[in-house]
């Protein structure tokens, strides 16, 4: 495989190497969910129920992908 299609393949696929770079470096999987406890207000709890009635999307999810958003 030349070099140039090498790092195409790197570049393109970054964030699949650093997992596994991740997953070499301490031998647990970095990837997946856990369960964490948190304390929301009853109005944004509405809101989320809301949500995830007009989506179809779990609650869980829908904080996941607010989360991400602010963090990227």
């Amino acid at each position: 495989m030349r070099y140039a299609r090498i790092q195409q393949i790197l570049k393109k696929h970054q964030e699949v190497f650093k997992t596994l770079e991740e997953y070499d470096r301490t031998r647990a999987w970095p990837v997946g969910r856990k369960r964490i406890d948190i304390t929301l207000s009853k109005r944004i709890i509405k809101k989320l129920k809301q949500e995830k009635e007009r989506t179809g999307k779990p609650i869980s999810r829908i904080i996941e992908d607010a989360v991400e958003k602010c963090v990227d």
